[in-house]
């Protein structure tokens, strides 16, 4: 059997409930399903730095070597801030020339960050400044913007991609819109009087779902979804993952956006802990994330068969509904507000991997566990 993955977030949560919380490792690799190797070397990585016992008890040396971490730190991108303030809406290309040329005043990962890049990205660059795509690129775009102030400005690229055709120059449109975008060359939108809709609409994945949601065996179908929870620091995001098998959680995580990536790192964990053998049916709801790119390929690369609910139709992902309206009624109306996301955060892992998944008892499931339930029919 393959070895089973976890993301950091997950293992940073774990050594929380044992260095912060007073959890007992036993019960810690109970609840989990982890190994005692797994923890202790999770703890040796993420808790040797961690203060033990209540964390209000934090000394106050090592508050303010934060607080004065926390303002170098500020006044480094204020300063980047001031000096690029000309490239911030520059290309990539002239950012990373900013970057080469203050690395020696900055730090690399720090001008990334404050600009908006990938280090990635910039040390690509480095190897190899003027690619020969980037070269023809210049030229295409010299030529798209003459096409463009010969229809006077009015052009977008459909149009413009004739007349590259005419001209019998090979490109691609869709090169082009990229090309037009990034030079800010825009064509005129028509006018036109609003069209009602009659109630049609169309999904990006058929609704292979359709309510049915029950399951004979684990890893057939997940369901998905985003709920928000207030903090004083803003909005707390979460995306879980449900098995319609067992409703236990499979994969979760917690951020400050609703960017793909939050609802990608939830599957991921899913498919990392669950490691599924056969295709997977996916369900979700209509949401942008999951009509995104970056999610239509990691479905297909990773076998799971995308659902979607009927627009504006919620009973359509009612399981995972009703897991976050337990969640909000079990934890969070009791806590109120939260004062930062990182308390949110550990908050929702201790309700899902210490009290939902292993102790909540679920009338669809004879009124056991999720845990449980499973153990019963020695799933892993």
């Amino acid at each position: 059997m393959k070895r089973k993955r976890y993301t950091e977030e997950f293992k940073k949560e774990a050594v929380k409930q044992v260095v912060d919380r007073g959890y007992s490792q036993a019960s810690v690799m109970e609840n989990l399903g982890i190994s005692q190797a797994s923890l202790f070397r999770w703890i040796k990585e993420f808790g040797k730095d961690r203060p033990h016992g209540n964390s209000k008890q934090i000394d106050k040396d090592a508050e303010i070597a934060r607080l004065k971490s926390k303002l170098k730190r500020a006044e480094e991108e204020r300063d980047i801030f001031k000096k690029g303030r000309n490239v911030l809406r520059e290309q990539p290309r002239v950012k990373y020339i900013f970057i080469k040329e203050h690395k020696v005043e900055f730090k690399v990962i720090t001008m990334c960050r404050v600009l908006n890049l990938h280090r990635s990205g910039y040390y690509a660059w480095l190897k190899n400044p003027a690619s020969n795509r980037a070269k023809e690129d210049q030229e295409f775009i010299k030529q798209i913007r003459h096409y463009w102030v010969e229809s006077e400005e009015s052009y977008g690229s459909p149009r413009i991609f004739k007349d590259f055709k005419e001209a019998a120059i090979t490109i691609g449109e869709n090169r082009i819109a990229r090309l037009m975008k990034l030079e800010g060359i825009k064509g005129l939108i028509p006018t036109s009087k609003h069209k009602h809709s009659l109630g049609v609409t169309s999904n990006v994945a058929e609704n292979h779902l359709n309510r049915e949601f029950n399951c004979t065996k684990p890893n057939q179908k997940w369901v998905t979804d985003i709920t928000y929870i207030r903090t004083l620091q803003g909005f707390a995001y979460l995306a879980v993952v449900v098995d319609l098998y067992s409703r236990k959680v499979v994969g979760w995580s917690v951020k400050n956006n609703m960017r793909v990536e939050l609802v990608l790192d939830a599957l991921l964990m899913a498919i990392w802990r669950r490691q599924p053998s056969g295709e997977v049916l996916i369900h979700t709801d209509q949401g942008s994330q999951f009509g995104s790119d970056l999610w239509i390929r990691f479905c297909k690369d990773h076998n799971l068969k995308r659902s979607m609910s009927r627009r504006g139709n919620c009973w359509d992902n009612s399981v995972v509904e009703s897991f976050f309206n337990s969640l909000k009624k079990d934890r969070v109306k009791r806590v109120k507000t939260y004062k930062t996301i990182d308390e949110a955060r550990s908050s929702l892992f201790d309700y899902i991997e210490f009290f939902y998944n292993p102790k909540r008892r679920h009338d669809y499931l004879g009124r056991i566990s999720p845990n449980e339930f499973e153990k019963k029919l020695n799933v892993s």
